[in-house]
């Protein structure tokens, strides 16, 4: 995939600062994969979070809250209406 960004005013010069000798990039190819690399393991680590949230949630629940299941009611209860 190919990507075309124009970047101006505060944002160029941010991300001129970036790259280069003065910056932490060689180019800003490399700094633009490097903030999406970021922005995925946050979200990543977001979903993660919700997760673990549910299934604390879930084991916290008194043993009366749950019901036993058989794999046929799994199944049944699963399949498209």
């Amino acid at each position: 995939m190919t990507l075309n960004v124009r970047v101006s005013g505060a944002l160029g010069e941010f991300v001129a600062a970036n790259v280069g000798d003065a910056g932490a990039y060689e180019n800003v190819s490399e700094y633009v994969r490097d903030l999406i690399r970021r922005d995925k393991a946050r979200a990543e680590a977001e979903a993660f979070e919700r997760l673990k949230g549910e299934l604390v949630h879930a084991f916290a629940a008194p043993d009366s809250d749950y019901r036993p299941l058989d794999a046929e009611a799994v199944i049944a209860r699963n399949r498209p209406a």
